[in-house]
């Protein structure tokens, strides 16, 4: 076994060079091998380092850009609050307007190149944005404000971008009711915007009313009209109403409006229309008949406005005056309607610190009075004179004496009883066909409305509130001497008043008002009703 052993151990003993060379090369391949991989893998690494590196510097240098961009964005603000920056708009660039004429968008920037401060030119262009949105031919408006050449220092470029609206024909159409008067109308309109690239607007409305009254009209206006830096409207309307019900007499016009100023605070008109009042009842009381037929009314109307409440629908801090003036008879023809009317409207609102409790207070008042040879013994035209009643909210109505709650339309004033036909009673004695309401040339009202939020969550985050108010107002004769008659006791007396609570549901179109009505005072003819009244404000 020995020897076996010995001989099978000499071969290996007698070569062992052999078997380690192959043994060798055997193994330096595997190292070999395994060496190559190794290398490989230490170049990934390396590599992956590397881009962990790289994306670790670039991180730190978007980290250290943005430091950089917000530092001098902040430094920017400082000096933008703490003083004046010099500049110059070098050049204004207008992209996008392929219908719309160069020479409107220009006229709408003057402000912005003339601008010398980066204020100036940030609240220019501020200003400009928010009338190209008023044109209603845009879809979208963007100014982007640019550095200027290198070699010009101190001076902007702006760039204006514009995207003209896709449909330039647009209608609408509705139906509305007024609960408070049991009638209905039907309302519809087209326009057209931009015929010709001047920022014209072409417009055409239809309304028919179920208490038979209707309109049709038609208008253009127009951003600038040569070189006018208001704008220019004209519109041509045919109004038809039935007064019959009130005060015995239909009413036709047809008119031209003229739009000459109209600014944040003044607005100046001028209108021009053939009026004709007709009876078909043929029970129209004496003052109602002595104004039938045909009339021409040219008048030129001046408006001044101030509104500095925080919202029209419920203010709860802020003031707001509106004056209008207007005179009419501007025609040479005797039968053009001579006139001065004069209206105010004061109102502020006092917040109270709790539940967003706020105190509206409101007066206005209105007088009008023929004007030439004769005047004094004259009456005043029917359609021009004052209305008191009706169901709209006296804290969203501004512009003159015109609403008590609790009262209808045309509810209470002067009226005179209407003619009797006799012959339809066959000789019996006829009873009273009922009171014509003429208004009044001078009227006066005035509220208290003290508004507040409901407890509960739920109707404070709709914005349902409630309000307690009080109403008074009064209106007289002056014409035909009876200003001669006027004594300031008398008229104080003769108010009528009411007063309520109820609950205000605003909506995305208009503003309703769910009162109950309690009537204070009012007189024999009046039509003043205590009880649930409904209230409704266009918003």
């Amino acid at each position: 076994m020995a020897v076996e052993g010995d001989q099978e151990e000499t071969p290996i003993s007698e070569n062992p060079n052999g078997d380690d060379e192959v043994g060798e090369g055997s193994h330096a391949d595997g190292v070999g091998g395994f060496e190559d991989e190794d290398e490989e893998e230490e170049e990934k690494e390396e590599e992956e380092e590397e881009e962990e590196e790289e994306e670790a510097g670039n991180g730190k240098s978007r980290e250290a850009r943005l430091a950089e961009e917000s530092g001098k964005l902040e430094s920017m603000f400082r000096r933008l609050a703490s003083e004046k920056v010099k500049l110059r708009v070098h050049d204004v660039l207008i992209r996008g307007n392929t219908k719309t004429k160069d020479s409107l968008i220009e006229a709408e920037l003057m402000a912005v190149k003339n601008a010398t401060t980066m204020q100036e030119l940030l609240k220019a262009s501020g200003i400009a944005n928010h009338r190209f949105h008023s044109f209603e031919i845009f879809d979208s408006v963007g100014i982007t404000l640019d550095s200027g050449p290198p070699e010009l220092p101190g001076t902007v470029n702006v760039i204006v971008d514009v995207v003209e609206t896709k449909n330039p024909l647009t209608g609408d159409l509705g139906i509305f009711t007024k609960p408070e008067a049991r009638t209905w109308s039907l309302e519809g309109s087209l326009k057209f915007k931009n015929l010709f690239g001047y920022g014209d607007l072409w417009d055409g409305s239809l309304v028919y009313g179920g208490d038979k009254s209707s309109e049709v009209s038609a208008g253009v206006s127009l951003p600038r009209f040569k070189g006018m830096v208001t704008p220019m409207v004209a519109r041509v309307s045919l109004l038809s109403q039935d007064w019959l019900k009130f005060s015995s007499y239909k009413e036709q016009t047809l008119g031209l409006n003229l739009g000459l100023i109209s600014t944040k605070r003044h607005d100046l008109t001028y209108n021009v229309a053939w009026r004709t009042l007709t009876d078909p009842s043929q029970m129209s009381s004496r003052a109602v008949r002595r104004q039938l037929g045909h009339g021409l009314l040219s008048s030129l109307k001046y408006t001044f406005r101030i509104d500095n409440r925080n919202s029209t629908l419920r203010p709860t801090q802020g003031y707001a005056f509106i004056s209008t003036s207007q005179i009419g008879g501007l025609v040479p023809d005797y039968r053009s309607l001579r006139f001065l009317r004069q209206e105010i409207d004061l109102r502020c609102a006092i917040p109270l610190g709790f539940y967003r409790t706020a105190l509206n207070l409101g007066v206005s008042g209105g007088v009008i009075f023929p004007w030439g040879n004769g005047a004094l013994g004259t009456p005043s035209s029917l359609p021009e004179r004052f209305f008191l009643g009706g169901n709209a909210s006296p804290v969203c109505t501004l512009g003159g004496p015109t609403t008590l709650l609790g009262f209808k339309s045309r509810g209470l004033g002067p009226s005179e009883p209407r003619r009797v036909m006799r012959e339809k009673y066959h000789g019996e004695n006829p009873e009273s066909s009922g009171m014509d309401v003429v208004g009044g040339d001078l009227a006066v009202t005035a509220f208290a409305d003290l508004s507040f939020d409901l407890p509960l969550k739920l109707f404070r985050d709709a914005g349902i509130h409630g309000h307690v108010f009080a109403c008074a107002g009064n209106l007289t004769k002056l014409s035909e001497n009876e200003f001669r008659k006027l004594s300031f006791q008398n008229f104080l007396d003769s108010f009528r008043s009411s007063a309520g609570f109820g609950i205000i549901l605003p909506t995305n179109l208009f503003r309703m008002e769910v009162n109950y009505c309690y009537i204070l005072k009012q007189f024999e003819h009046d039509r003043g009703r205590t009880g649930v009244q409904f209230c409704f404000s266009a918003t």
